[in-house]
């Protein structure tokens, strides 16, 4: 049996279809839709697309998607795709697909993928990092997604930032409302917001980038005071979860160096002796959210 998984974005769902050894068998990328039940529809007609190219044999099927679901209701929460919240995502494609269908917040699917066979393949846990437009995480143990009793483990973004120095007190207010969370100051408009704070000058995180690589100062600084908060917020991660590694992705895992710059940084907050972690760049970029999502079935469920 093949694997489908659909990666549900904001600007754009793909579905993609893995065989048993990850081999990519079929792909389509198409916008999304800007209301719930086009946006149902365009799954449903997608994975029948994909089914179609890869031979039309029987499927499983993997959806990633912003949020997640409370176990308790069967609706989505915390989506950053405002239609999905309060719908019962699972529940209405398990009708129109005419089969079982397994969802799980796409961070957690970069993680599963990356554990499964990306960067973080044959480590025992590991631990997957989004940070971009937001910060978001996953965990995978032994092979299995954690996602924990109410569908929320990973959600480091919406811890608060800790040891945080004078200066960073009260802290920038997060899209969640609360103020200083990691998101607020790691994410990719944090870094360009911080920036902003401190010289006066507008600029994405791309072109902070892009004139730190230059020798500017100013954005060099920029880099550093991120790393150093991202190194910081990481630590606890490490210290609660003790991972074997942390693979990054989003946009700003493409920031130069920043891997071996967050192995020197996280060291000397880690509550340890050793620093044993190995930080890495994803291996499947921007595919690891489908391919993750494919792999919600493991081999023995199908």
């Amino acid at each position: 049996m093949i694997r489908i998984g659909v990666d549900l974005g904001g600007t754009k769902t793909e579905a993609i279809a893995l065989g048993a050894d990850g081999t990519i068998l079929a792909r389509i990328r198409k916008p999304s839709q800007s209301t719930y039940r086009l946006g149902v529809e365009l799954i449903r007609d997608l994975v029948a697309e994909v089914r179609q190219l890869a031979g039309g044999t029987p499927a499983s099927v993997g959806i990633g998607h912003p949020g997640s679901i409370n176990p308790r209701t069967g609706l989505v929460r915390n989506a950053n795709s405002s239609h999905l919240n309060g719908q019962p995502l699972q529940r209405d494609l398990t009708d129109v697909l005419a089969q079982d269908v397994r969802c799980a917040n796409d961070a957690n699917c970069f993680a599963l993928s990356e554990a499964t066979d990306g960067a973080g393949a044959g480590a025992h846990c590991v631990f997957g990092v989004i940070a971009g437009t937001g910060v978001g995480g996953g965990i995978v143990i032994g092979g299995r997604l954690h996602e924990g009793g109410g569908l929320i483990a990973g959600e480091w973004g919406h811890t608060s930032l800790p040891r945080p120095s004078t200066d960073e007190i009260p802290g920038p207010r997060c899209g969640c409302g609360r103020l200083g969370c990691v998101e607020s100051w790691c994410s990719g408009p944090a870094l360009a917001r911080d920036h902003q704070r401190v010289t006066g000058e507008s600029l994405t995180a791309d072109q902070i980038a892009t004139k730190a690589a230059e020798g500017d100062v100013k954005a060099a600084a920029a880099l550093a005071r991120h790393a150093d908060r991202l190194a910081r917020s990481l630590s606890t991660i490490v210290n609660v979860l003790d991972p074997d590694v942390i693979v990054l992705g989003g946009g700003l895992s493409n920031l130069p160096g920043l891997a071996a710059d967050l192995e020197t940084r996280l060291a000397p907050h880690v509550f340890s002796d050793e620093f044993r972690t190995r930080v890495v760049v994803n291996r499947h970029g921007d595919s690891s959210g489908v391919r993750g999502a494919a792999w919600l079935w493991p081999m023995e469920a199908q």
